[in-house]
Protein backbone atom coordinates (compact mmCIF):
# COMPACT_ATOMS: atom_id res chain seq x y z
CA UNK A 1 0.00 0.00 0.00
CA UNK A 2 0.73 3.52 -0.69
CA UNK A 3 0.87 5.59 1.75
CA UNK A 4 -0.22 8.68 -0.36
CA UNK A 5 -3.37 6.41 -1.02
CA UNK A 6 -4.24 5.24 2.41
CA UNK A 7 -6.89 6.63 4.51
CA UNK A 8 -4.47 7.88 7.57
CA UNK A 9 -3.55 10.54 9.73
CA UNK A 10 -1.92 10.76 13.08
CA UNK A 11 -1.91 13.19 15.85
CA UNK A 12 1.37 14.75 17.69
CA UNK A 13 -0.94 16.30 20.80
CA UNK A 14 -2.55 13.90 23.36
CA UNK A 15 -5.83 13.50 22.83
CA UNK A 16 -8.03 15.10 25.90
CA UNK A 17 -9.99 11.70 25.90
CA UNK A 18 -7.30 9.49 26.50
CA UNK A 19 -6.38 8.08 29.59
CA UNK A 20 -3.78 4.99 29.31
CA UNK A 21 -0.75 4.93 27.02
CA UNK A 22 -2.23 2.08 24.72
CA UNK A 23 -5.14 4.59 24.38
CA UNK A 24 -3.29 7.65 23.26
CA UNK A 25 -1.34 5.70 21.13
CA UNK A 26 -3.99 4.41 18.87
CA UNK A 27 -5.90 7.00 18.78
CA UNK A 28 -2.40 9.10 18.00
CA UNK A 29 -1.62 6.77 15.49
CA UNK A 30 -5.19 6.81 13.75
CA UNK A 31 -5.95 3.36 14.22
CA UNK A 32 -9.44 4.27 15.86
CA UNK A 33 -11.93 7.02 16.54
CA UNK A 34 -14.12 7.51 18.91
CA UNK A 35 -17.77 7.97 18.56
CA UNK A 36 -19.35 7.97 21.93
CA UNK A 37 -18.45 6.98 25.00
CA UNK A 38 -17.20 3.62 25.28
CA UNK A 39 -17.79 3.29 21.38
CA UNK A 40 -14.67 3.17 18.46
CA UNK A 41 -14.58 3.04 15.04
CA UNK A 42 -11.90 0.86 13.85
CA UNK A 43 -9.68 2.91 10.83
CA UNK A 44 -7.72 1.05 8.27
CA UNK A 45 -4.93 0.82 10.25
CA UNK A 46 -6.30 -0.30 13.34
CA UNK A 47 -8.60 -2.82 11.14
CA UNK A 48 -5.44 -4.82 9.52
CA UNK A 49 -4.31 -5.48 13.22
CA UNK A 50 -7.56 -6.43 14.41
CA UNK A 51 -8.18 -8.95 11.82
CA UNK A 52 -4.43 -10.40 12.07
CA UNK A 53 -5.51 -11.01 15.69
CA UNK A 54 -8.48 -12.29 14.53
CA UNK A 55 -6.91 -14.52 12.00
CA UNK A 56 -4.71 -16.21 14.75
CA UNK A 57 -7.60 -16.73 16.89
CA UNK A 58 -9.26 -18.59 13.85
CA UNK A 59 -6.56 -21.12 13.10
CA UNK A 60 -5.44 -21.85 16.27
CA UNK A 61 -9.04 -23.09 16.96
CA UNK A 62 -9.69 -24.53 13.93
CA UNK A 63 -6.35 -26.81 14.63
CA UNK A 64 -8.10 -27.47 17.71
CA UNK A 65 -10.70 -29.23 16.38
CA UNK A 66 -13.58 -25.60 17.11
CA UNK A 67 -16.00 -24.96 13.94
CA UNK A 68 -17.56 -21.96 13.64
CA UNK A 69 -20.68 -20.59 12.93
CA UNK A 70 -22.35 -17.40 13.34
CA UNK A 71 -25.54 -16.38 15.85
CA UNK A 72 -27.29 -13.08 15.81
CA UNK A 73 -26.69 -10.37 18.04
CA UNK A 74 -30.37 -9.81 18.23
CA UNK A 75 -31.91 -11.64 20.98
CA UNK A 76 -34.88 -12.24 22.21
CA UNK A 77 -35.62 -12.56 25.98
CA UNK A 78 -36.77 -15.81 26.20
CA UNK A 79 -33.42 -17.86 26.47
CA UNK A 80 -31.96 -15.21 29.16
CA UNK A 81 -35.40 -15.71 31.25
CA UNK A 82 -35.33 -19.32 30.57
CA UNK A 83 -32.09 -19.86 32.79
CA UNK A 84 -32.58 -16.73 34.73
CA UNK A 85 -30.00 -14.21 33.72
CA UNK A 86 -31.69 -11.22 32.15
CA UNK A 87 -32.14 -10.18 36.01
CA UNK A 88 -28.26 -11.02 36.82
CA UNK A 89 -26.86 -8.93 33.82
CA UNK A 90 -29.24 -5.84 35.81
CA UNK A 91 -28.37 -3.07 33.59
CA UNK A 92 -25.26 -3.79 32.07
CA UNK A 93 -27.60 -5.59 29.50
CA UNK A 94 -29.08 -3.54 26.83
CA UNK A 95 -32.56 -4.67 26.59
CA UNK A 96 -35.82 -3.26 24.34
CA UNK A 97 -38.91 -3.74 22.96
CA UNK A 98 -39.63 -4.43 19.36
CA UNK A 99 -42.56 -3.06 17.67
CA UNK A 100 -44.88 -5.81 18.81
CA UNK A 101 -43.85 -5.12 22.64
CA UNK A 102 -41.33 -8.17 22.69
CA UNK A 103 -38.12 -8.09 25.04
CA UNK A 104 -35.21 -7.89 23.13
CA UNK A 105 -31.37 -7.49 24.33
CA UNK A 106 -28.16 -7.40 22.49
CA UNK A 107 -26.45 -10.06 22.88
CA UNK A 108 -23.86 -9.70 26.24
CA UNK A 109 -23.15 -13.58 26.14
CA UNK A 110 -24.22 -16.25 24.10
CA UNK A 111 -24.44 -19.57 26.91
CA UNK A 112 -27.88 -20.08 26.16
CA UNK A 113 -28.19 -19.44 22.57
CA UNK A 114 -25.89 -22.15 21.69
CA UNK A 115 -27.23 -24.69 23.96
CA UNK A 116 -30.86 -23.48 22.70
CA UNK A 117 -29.29 -24.23 19.18
CA UNK A 118 -27.25 -27.37 19.67
CA UNK A 119 -30.02 -29.30 21.79
CA UNK A 120 -31.70 -29.81 18.17
CA UNK A 121 -27.90 -31.12 16.86
CA UNK A 122 -26.58 -33.19 19.93
CA UNK A 123 -29.20 -35.65 21.32
CA UNK A 124 -27.30 -38.70 21.54
CA UNK A 125 -24.11 -39.30 22.84
CA UNK A 126 -22.68 -40.16 19.15
CA UNK A 127 -22.67 -36.25 18.25
CA UNK A 128 -20.26 -35.45 20.98
CA UNK A 129 -18.09 -34.23 21.76
CA UNK A 130 -18.30 -30.69 19.78
CA UNK A 131 -16.66 -28.13 20.43
CA UNK A 132 -18.44 -24.51 18.41
CA UNK A 133 -17.46 -21.24 17.95
CA UNK A 134 -17.99 -17.85 16.76
CA UNK A 135 -16.35 -14.29 15.85
CA UNK A 136 -19.26 -12.03 16.58
CA UNK A 137 -19.84 -8.42 18.07
CA UNK A 138 -21.15 -8.44 21.81
CA UNK A 139 -23.10 -5.40 23.90
CA UNK A 140 -22.43 -4.00 27.57
CA UNK A 141 -24.05 -0.85 28.66
CA UNK A 142 -20.72 -0.66 31.07
CA UNK A 143 -21.29 1.88 34.19
CA UNK A 144 -17.80 2.93 33.42
CA UNK A 145 -16.54 2.75 30.27
CA UNK A 146 -12.85 3.47 30.06
CA UNK A 147 -9.39 3.25 28.73
CA UNK A 148 -10.66 3.21 25.09
CA UNK A 149 -10.82 -0.34 24.51
CA UNK A 150 -9.66 -2.07 27.65
CA UNK A 151 -13.76 -1.27 28.72
CA UNK A 152 -16.26 -0.77 26.06
CA UNK A 153 -19.73 -0.66 25.68
CA UNK A 154 -19.76 -2.75 21.99
CA UNK A 155 -16.34 -4.94 21.39
CA UNK A 156 -16.11 -8.21 19.50
CA UNK A 157 -15.69 -11.65 21.21
CA UNK A 158 -14.79 -14.83 20.24
CA UNK A 159 -16.37 -17.47 22.13
CA UNK A 160 -16.72 -20.95 22.17
CA UNK A 161 -19.00 -23.99 23.88
CA UNK A 162 -17.63 -27.36 24.13
CA UNK A 163 -20.37 -29.93 24.81
CA UNK A 164 -19.49 -33.64 26.52
CA UNK A 165 -21.44 -36.58 27.57
CA UNK A 166 -19.65 -36.31 31.35
CA UNK A 167 -17.05 -34.32 33.18
CA UNK A 168 -14.42 -36.41 32.26
CA UNK A 169 -14.62 -35.19 28.47
CA UNK A 170 -15.21 -31.60 29.65
CA UNK A 171 -12.24 -32.38 31.23
CA UNK A 172 -10.37 -32.54 27.82
CA UNK A 173 -12.29 -30.42 25.96
CA UNK A 174 -11.23 -27.18 28.76
CA UNK A 175 -7.90 -28.42 28.41
CA UNK A 176 -7.39 -28.45 24.60
CA UNK A 177 -9.24 -24.96 24.39
CA UNK A 178 -6.64 -24.02 26.93
CA UNK A 179 -3.82 -25.20 25.13
CA UNK A 180 -5.20 -23.27 22.21
CA UNK A 181 -5.13 -20.56 24.05
CA UNK A 182 -1.56 -20.09 24.89
CA UNK A 183 -0.63 -20.87 21.17
CA UNK A 184 -3.11 -17.50 20.24
CA UNK A 185 -1.43 -15.35 23.01
CA UNK A 186 1.85 -16.85 22.43
CA UNK A 187 1.56 -15.50 18.75
CA UNK A 188 -0.05 -12.25 19.54
CA UNK A 189 3.41 -11.93 21.60
CA UNK A 190 1.83 -10.89 24.94
CA UNK A 191 3.53 -12.01 28.55
CA UNK A 192 0.63 -13.18 30.07
CA UNK A 193 -0.43 -14.92 33.48
CA UNK A 194 -2.80 -17.53 33.94
CA UNK A 195 -4.73 -17.33 37.34
CA UNK A 196 -7.56 -19.14 39.08
CA UNK A 197 -10.66 -17.07 38.61
CA UNK A 198 -14.09 -16.38 40.27
CA UNK A 199 -16.89 -17.93 37.64
CA UNK A 200 -19.33 -14.88 38.21
CA UNK A 201 -22.73 -14.31 36.22
CA UNK A 202 -21.39 -17.30 34.27
CA UNK A 203 -21.82 -19.85 36.98
CA UNK A 204 -19.72 -23.46 36.68
CA UNK A 205 -17.36 -24.99 38.69
CA UNK A 206 -14.48 -23.67 38.13
CA UNK A 207 -12.66 -21.07 35.76
CA UNK A 208 -9.09 -19.74 34.60
CA UNK A 209 -8.33 -16.20 33.44
CA UNK A 210 -5.35 -14.85 30.62
CA UNK A 211 -4.09 -12.16 32.07
CA UNK A 212 -1.57 -9.45 31.33
CA UNK A 213 0.28 -7.21 33.76
CA UNK A 214 -0.75 -3.75 33.69
CA UNK A 215 -1.46 -0.23 35.90
CA UNK A 216 -4.57 0.16 33.49
CA UNK A 217 -6.08 -3.27 34.70
CA UNK A 218 -9.61 -3.51 36.48
CA UNK A 219 -8.40 -6.81 37.78
CA UNK A 220 -5.98 -8.03 40.90
CA UNK A 221 -4.18 -11.06 40.65
CA UNK A 222 -2.58 -12.26 44.00
CA UNK A 223 0.29 -14.91 42.78
CA UNK A 224 3.39 -16.52 44.81
CA UNK A 225 7.20 -16.33 42.99
CA UNK A 226 7.93 -19.74 45.41
CA UNK A 227 5.17 -21.97 44.24
CA UNK A 228 3.61 -20.20 41.15
CA UNK A 229 0.15 -20.32 42.93
CA UNK A 230 -1.99 -17.07 40.86
CA UNK A 231 -5.14 -16.58 41.57
CA UNK A 232 -7.44 -13.63 40.78
CA UNK A 233 -7.64 -11.56 43.97
CA UNK A 234 -11.33 -11.51 43.70
CA UNK A 235 -10.82 -15.53 44.64
CA UNK A 236 -7.94 -15.82 46.52
CA UNK A 237 -8.26 -16.79 49.92
CA UNK A 238 -7.48 -15.24 52.88
CA UNK A 239 -6.00 -16.42 55.89
CA UNK A 240 -6.94 -17.58 59.24
CA UNK A 241 -6.22 -15.13 62.29
CA UNK A 242 -4.76 -15.88 65.49
CA UNK A 243 -6.89 -15.00 68.48
CA UNK A 244 -6.17 -11.91 70.72
CA UNK A 245 -5.49 -12.98 73.98
CA UNK A 246 -6.38 -9.39 75.69
CA UNK A 247 -8.50 -9.07 78.86
CA UNK A 248 -12.03 -7.99 77.62
CA UNK A 249 -13.08 -4.36 78.68
CA UNK A 250 -16.11 -2.73 79.44
CA UNK A 251 -18.41 -1.27 76.69
CA UNK A 252 -17.81 2.45 76.68
CA UNK A 253 -19.98 4.71 74.30
CA UNK A 254 -18.01 7.65 73.20
CA UNK A 255 -18.82 10.92 71.46
CA UNK A 256 -16.89 11.50 68.10
CA UNK A 257 -17.84 14.88 66.51
CA UNK A 258 -17.68 14.22 62.82
CA UNK A 259 -15.65 11.18 62.64
CA UNK A 260 -17.76 9.05 60.16
CA UNK A 261 -14.38 7.47 58.82
CA UNK A 262 -11.85 4.99 59.60
CA UNK A 263 -8.86 8.15 59.17
CA UNK A 264 -10.90 10.18 61.31
CA UNK A 265 -11.30 7.50 63.87
CA UNK A 266 -7.64 6.82 64.14
CA UNK A 267 -6.92 10.80 64.43
CA UNK A 268 -9.59 11.23 67.00
CA UNK A 269 -8.74 7.71 68.94
CA UNK A 270 -4.98 7.84 68.25
CA UNK A 271 -4.48 4.38 67.51
CA UNK A 272 -4.68 2.04 64.45
CA UNK A 273 -6.99 0.74 61.74
CA UNK A 274 -6.17 -2.54 62.99
CA UNK A 275 -8.09 -1.58 66.57
CA UNK A 276 -11.36 -0.73 64.78
CA UNK A 277 -13.95 -2.91 62.57
CA UNK A 278 -16.01 -1.50 59.64
CA UNK A 279 -19.61 -2.01 59.17
CA UNK A 280 -20.78 -1.28 55.57
CA UNK A 281 -24.17 -1.73 54.85
CA UNK A 282 -25.36 -3.16 51.29
CA UNK A 283 -28.73 -4.31 49.18
CA UNK A 284 -28.74 -7.87 48.13
CA UNK A 285 -31.98 -8.53 46.27
CA UNK A 286 -33.63 -5.69 48.22
CA UNK A 287 -32.68 -6.80 51.48
CA UNK A 288 -29.88 -4.94 53.69
CA UNK A 289 -27.05 -6.74 54.60
CA UNK A 290 -24.73 -5.37 57.16
CA UNK A 291 -20.48 -6.87 56.18
CA UNK A 292 -18.15 -6.16 58.76
CA UNK A 293 -13.99 -6.00 58.20
CA UNK A 294 -11.18 -4.98 59.98
CA UNK A 295 -10.73 -1.13 59.55
CA UNK A 296 -7.58 -1.74 57.81
CA UNK A 297 -9.13 -4.72 55.47
CA UNK A 298 -11.45 -4.09 52.29
CA UNK A 299 -14.50 -6.16 51.72
CA UNK A 300 -14.33 -8.41 48.94
CA UNK A 301 -17.76 -7.90 47.29
CA UNK A 302 -16.89 -10.83 45.23
CA UNK A 303 -16.86 -13.37 48.11
CA UNK A 304 -19.74 -11.10 49.88
CA UNK A 305 -22.06 -11.77 46.87
CA UNK A 306 -21.14 -15.51 46.15
CA UNK A 307 -21.82 -15.97 49.81
CA UNK A 308 -25.17 -14.64 49.92
CA UNK A 309 -26.23 -16.39 46.39
CA UNK A 310 -27.52 -13.16 45.47
CA UNK A 311 -27.83 -11.56 42.03
CA UNK A 312 -27.51 -7.93 43.08
CA UNK A 313 -25.26 -5.84 45.32
CA UNK A 314 -24.73 -2.66 46.05
CA UNK A 315 -23.98 -0.37 48.60
CA UNK A 316 -26.96 0.90 50.26
CA UNK A 317 -27.63 4.44 49.92
CA UNK A 318 -27.56 7.10 52.30
CA UNK A 319 -31.62 7.01 52.98
CA UNK A 320 -30.93 3.11 53.38
CA UNK A 321 -27.73 3.48 55.69
CA UNK A 322 -30.56 5.86 58.08
CA UNK A 323 -33.50 3.30 58.19
CA UNK A 324 -31.26 0.58 59.31
CA UNK A 325 -29.15 2.73 61.61
CA UNK A 326 -30.92 5.93 62.53
CA UNK A 327 -27.88 7.41 61.80
CA UNK A 328 -25.88 9.05 59.24
CA UNK A 329 -23.43 7.63 56.89
CA UNK A 330 -20.52 6.57 58.75
CA UNK A 331 -21.73 5.33 62.30
CA UNK A 332 -22.77 1.68 61.42
CA UNK A 333 -22.02 -0.75 63.54
CA UNK A 334 -23.34 -4.27 65.11
CA UNK A 335 -24.91 -3.05 68.13
CA UNK A 336 -28.88 -2.78 67.70
CA UNK A 337 -28.35 -2.77 64.08
CA UNK A 338 -31.44 -3.22 62.03
CA UNK A 339 -30.44 -5.40 59.08
CA UNK A 340 -31.78 -8.37 57.92
CA UNK A 341 -28.34 -10.07 58.00
CA UNK A 342 -25.04 -9.71 59.59
CA UNK A 343 -22.04 -11.20 58.31
CA UNK A 344 -18.55 -10.91 60.21
CA UNK A 345 -15.27 -11.26 58.20
CA UNK A 346 -13.61 -14.30 59.96
CA UNK A 347 -10.98 -12.30 61.50
CA UNK A 348 -13.43 -9.93 63.38
CA UNK A 349 -14.29 -13.06 65.81
CA UNK A 350 -10.47 -13.29 66.82
CA UNK A 351 -10.57 -9.39 67.93
CA UNK A 352 -10.39 -7.75 71.27
CA UNK A 353 -11.67 -4.57 72.11
CA UNK A 354 -12.55 -2.98 69.19
CA UNK A 355 -14.11 0.28 68.32
CA UNK A 356 -17.62 -0.15 66.12
CA UNK A 357 -20.23 2.30 65.00
CA UNK A 358 -22.86 3.19 67.11
CA UNK A 359 -25.39 3.64 65.17
CA UNK A 360 -25.84 7.03 66.27
CA UNK A 361 -24.44 9.98 64.43
CA UNK A 362 -21.46 11.19 65.72
CA UNK A 363 -20.95 7.86 68.31
CA UNK A 364 -19.03 5.16 68.58
CA UNK A 365 -18.78 2.34 70.86
CA UNK A 366 -15.17 0.83 72.22
CA UNK A 367 -14.34 -2.26 73.88
CA UNK A 368 -16.38 -4.54 72.00
CA UNK A 369 -16.08 -7.62 71.74
CA UNK A 370 -17.35 -10.62 69.76
CA UNK A 371 -19.83 -12.85 71.28
CA UNK A 372 -19.89 -11.28 74.51
CA UNK A 373 -21.65 -7.94 72.87
CA UNK A 374 -23.01 -9.20 69.58
CA UNK A 375 -22.86 -12.78 67.89
CA UNK A 376 -23.92 -13.40 64.20
CA UNK A 377 -24.51 -16.82 62.18
CA UNK A 378 -22.66 -15.62 59.26
CA UNK A 379 -18.83 -15.57 59.77
CA UNK A 380 -16.78 -16.32 56.74
CA UNK A 381 -13.91 -14.84 54.57
CA UNK A 382 -15.05 -11.56 53.09
CA UNK A 383 -11.94 -9.55 52.91
CA UNK A 384 -9.99 -8.65 50.02
CA UNK A 385 -6.02 -10.77 49.99
CA UNK A 386 -3.16 -8.12 50.92
CA UNK A 387 0.09 -8.18 49.48
CA UNK A 388 2.50 -10.36 51.93
CA UNK A 389 -0.76 -12.53 53.25
CA UNK A 390 0.55 -15.90 53.14
CA UNK A 391 0.23 -17.71 50.03
CA UNK A 392 -3.07 -20.40 50.48
CA UNK A 393 -0.96 -23.04 48.71
CA UNK A 394 2.78 -23.06 50.40
CA UNK A 395 2.89 -20.29 52.58
CA UNK A 396 5.23 -17.88 51.46
CA UNK A 397 4.40 -14.11 50.90
CA UNK A 398 1.72 -13.11 48.02
CA UNK A 399 2.60 -10.44 45.80
CA UNK A 400 -0.64 -8.29 44.20
CA UNK A 401 -0.27 -6.99 40.91
CA UNK A 402 -2.89 -4.89 38.40
CA UNK A 403 -3.88 -6.70 35.56
CA UNK A 404 -5.84 -7.08 32.71
CA UNK A 405 -7.90 -9.36 31.23
CA UNK A 406 -7.80 -10.73 27.85
CA UNK A 407 -9.08 -14.47 27.78
CA UNK A 408 -11.55 -16.62 29.93
CA UNK A 409 -12.05 -19.99 30.22
CA UNK A 410 -15.12 -21.46 32.08
CA UNK A 411 -16.01 -24.91 33.34
CA UNK A 412 -19.92 -25.27 32.90
CA UNK A 413 -21.37 -28.08 33.57
CA UNK A 414 -25.35 -29.08 33.43
CA UNK A 415 -26.20 -25.03 34.55
CA UNK A 416 -27.20 -23.50 30.85
CA UNK A 417 -27.99 -27.80 29.35
CA UNK A 418 -30.71 -27.85 32.13
CA UNK A 419 -32.51 -24.73 31.95
CA UNK A 420 -32.10 -24.64 27.96
CA UNK A 421 -33.44 -28.60 28.12
CA UNK A 422 -30.31 -29.51 25.84
CA UNK A 423 -30.47 -33.69 26.23
CA UNK A 424 -29.10 -36.44 24.85
CA UNK A 425 -29.50 -39.97 25.30
CA UNK A 426 -26.79 -42.23 26.31
CA UNK A 427 -24.90 -45.51 26.14
CA UNK A 428 -28.19 -47.22 27.95
CA UNK A 429 -30.70 -44.95 26.62
CA UNK A 430 -31.31 -42.57 29.55
CA UNK A 431 -31.77 -38.77 29.47
CA UNK A 432 -28.94 -36.63 30.34
CA UNK A 433 -27.91 -32.87 30.16
CA UNK A 434 -24.85 -32.08 27.97
CA UNK A 435 -21.71 -30.95 30.30
CA UNK A 436 -20.62 -27.69 28.95
CA UNK A 437 -17.61 -25.35 28.51
CA UNK A 438 -17.25 -21.49 28.09
CA UNK A 439 -14.68 -20.09 26.07
CA UNK A 440 -13.78 -16.41 25.52
CA UNK A 441 -11.39 -13.90 24.09
CA UNK A 442 -11.57 -10.36 23.66
CA UNK A 443 -10.22 -9.25 20.18
CA UNK A 444 -10.54 -5.47 20.58
CA UNK A 445 -9.09 -5.71 24.33
CA UNK A 446 -5.96 -7.97 23.39
CA UNK A 447 -5.57 -5.71 20.40
CA UNK A 448 -5.07 -2.85 23.14
CA UNK A 449 -3.04 -5.29 25.61
CA UNK A 450 -0.45 -5.96 23.22
CA UNK A 451 0.18 -2.26 22.70
CA UNK A 452 0.31 -1.54 26.93
CA UNK A 453 2.99 -4.36 26.68
CA UNK A 454 4.92 -3.15 23.36
CA UNK A 455 5.67 0.42 23.26
CA UNK A 456 8.15 3.23 24.07
CA UNK A 457 8.24 6.82 23.49
CA UNK A 458 7.96 6.94 19.84
CA UNK A 459 4.84 4.82 19.51
CA UNK A 460 3.79 1.51 19.31
CA UNK A 461 5.82 -1.65 18.95
CA UNK A 462 3.88 -4.55 17.27
CA UNK A 463 4.83 -8.05 16.83
CA UNK A 464 5.43 -9.01 13.46
CA UNK A 465 2.72 -11.67 13.54
CA UNK A 466 -0.03 -8.91 13.67
CA UNK A 467 1.41 -5.37 12.78
CA UNK A 468 -0.47 -3.80 10.27
CA UNK A 469 2.28 -3.66 7.68
CA UNK A 470 5.54 -5.81 8.37
CA UNK A 471 7.59 -3.63 6.66
CA UNK A 472 8.08 0.35 5.64
CA UNK A 473 9.84 1.55 3.08
CA UNK A 474 10.92 5.49 3.38
CA UNK A 475 12.32 7.39 0.92
CA UNK A 476 14.05 10.43 2.56
CA UNK A 477 12.92 12.54 -0.69
CA UNK A 478 10.12 12.04 -2.90
CA UNK A 479 11.57 14.03 -5.29
CA UNK A 480 14.37 12.44 -5.68
CA UNK A 481 14.59 10.30 -8.73
CA UNK A 482 17.54 8.05 -7.63
CA UNK A 483 15.41 7.67 -3.97
CA UNK A 484 12.41 6.70 -5.66
CA UNK A 485 13.29 4.22 -7.72
CA UNK A 486 15.35 2.33 -5.17
CA UNK A 487 12.50 2.51 -2.91
CA UNK A 488 9.76 1.23 -5.57
CA UNK A 489 12.21 -1.50 -6.54
CA UNK A 490 12.64 -2.50 -2.33
CA UNK A 491 8.93 -2.48 -2.08
CA UNK A 492 8.05 -4.51 -4.86
CA UNK A 493 10.78 -7.10 -3.69
CA UNK A 494 8.20 -7.22 -0.30
CA UNK A 495 5.42 -7.88 -2.11
CA UNK A 496 6.47 -10.27 -4.31
CA UNK A 497 8.12 -12.15 -1.47
CA UNK A 498 4.42 -11.55 0.17
CA UNK A 499 5.37 -9.38 2.88
CA UNK A 500 2.37 -7.06 3.75
CA UNK A 501 5.08 -3.32 3.11
CA UNK A 502 4.37 -0.22 2.91
CA UNK A 503 5.65 3.06 0.59
CA UNK A 504 5.83 6.09 2.03
CA UNK A 505 5.82 8.11 -0.90
CA UNK A 506 3.87 11.02 0.37
CA UNK A 507 5.50 14.79 -0.10
CA UNK A 508 6.80 15.10 3.47
CA UNK A 509 10.07 16.23 5.25
CA UNK A 510 11.50 12.73 6.48
CA UNK A 511 11.58 13.66 10.09
CA UNK A 512 7.49 13.66 9.68
CA UNK A 513 8.08 10.09 7.83
CA UNK A 514 10.34 8.60 10.22
CA UNK A 515 7.59 9.52 13.36
CA UNK A 516 5.02 8.03 11.65
CA UNK A 517 6.27 5.24 11.14
CA UNK A 518 8.02 4.92 14.38
CA UNK A 519 4.28 5.96 15.98
CA UNK A 520 2.59 2.83 13.92
CA UNK A 521 4.24 0.65 15.28
CA UNK A 522 6.08 -1.15 12.18
CA UNK A 523 8.57 -3.87 12.63
CA UNK A 524 11.01 -3.07 9.92
CA UNK A 525 11.58 0.12 8.27
CA UNK A 526 13.88 0.93 5.21
CA UNK A 527 15.76 4.33 4.67
CA UNK A 528 16.25 4.90 1.02
CA UNK A 529 18.47 8.02 1.18
CA UNK A 530 21.48 10.00 -0.02
CA UNK A 531 23.53 6.34 -0.67
CA UNK A 532 20.72 5.35 -3.05
CA UNK A 533 22.77 5.71 -5.83
CA UNK A 534 25.33 2.86 -4.84
CA UNK A 535 22.24 0.94 -3.63
CA UNK A 536 23.00 1.54 0.20
CA UNK A 537 19.91 2.07 2.25
CA UNK A 538 19.42 1.65 5.98
CA UNK A 539 17.35 -0.12 7.71
CA UNK A 540 16.29 -0.38 11.26
CA UNK A 541 14.37 -2.65 13.21
CA UNK A 542 11.45 -0.20 15.48
CA UNK A 543 12.42 -1.38 18.52
CA UNK A 544 16.25 -0.63 17.73
CA UNK A 545 17.25 2.76 18.33
CA UNK A 546 19.75 3.07 15.78
CA UNK A 547 19.48 2.10 11.83
CA UNK A 548 22.14 -0.55 10.05
CA UNK A 549 23.62 0.39 6.43
CA UNK A 550 23.05 -2.47 4.06
CA UNK A 551 22.97 -2.81 0.16
CA UNK A 552 19.33 -3.02 -0.28
CA UNK A 553 18.48 -6.46 -1.41
CA UNK A 554 20.00 -7.29 2.05
CA UNK A 555 17.84 -5.47 3.67
CA UNK A 556 15.20 -6.53 1.86
CA UNK A 557 16.15 -10.21 2.73
CA UNK A 558 16.55 -9.65 6.02
CA UNK A 559 12.75 -8.61 6.60
CA UNK A 560 11.70 -11.36 4.40
CA UNK A 561 13.43 -14.19 7.09
CA UNK A 562 12.35 -12.35 10.10
CA UNK A 563 8.58 -12.09 8.66
CA UNK A 564 8.92 -15.78 7.43
CA UNK A 565 10.59 -16.82 10.71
Amino acid sequence: MRLSQMLFSTQREVPAEAEAHSHVLLLKAGMIRRLATGVYALMPLGFRVFKKIENIIREEMDLAGAQELIMSALLPADYYQQSGRWEVFGTEMIKFHDRNGRDFCLGPTHEEIFAHVLRQELQSYKAMPKTIYQIQNKYRDERRPRFGMIRCREFVMKDAYSFDVDEAGLDISYKNMYDAYCKVFDRCGLDYVIVHADTGAMGGSGSQEFMIKSDIGDDTIASCLSCGYAANAELAACPDAEPEDEAMAAVEKVHTPNAGTIEDLVSFFGKTPKSFVKTLLYIADGKTIAAMVRGNREINETKLKNYLGCINLELAGPAEVRRATGAQVGFAGPIGLNADRLIADKEVPCMRNFLVGANETDYHYSGVNYERDFVTADVCDIRMVETGDPCPKCGMALKLDKTIEVGHIFKLGTKYSVAMECLFLDQEAKQKPCIMGSYGIGLNRTMQAIIEQSHDEDGIIWPDSVAPYNAIVVPVSAANEAQMALAEKIYKELKDAGIDALLDDRDERAGVKFKDADLIGIPHRINVGRRAADGIVEYKRRQSKTAQELKADEAAARIISAVRG
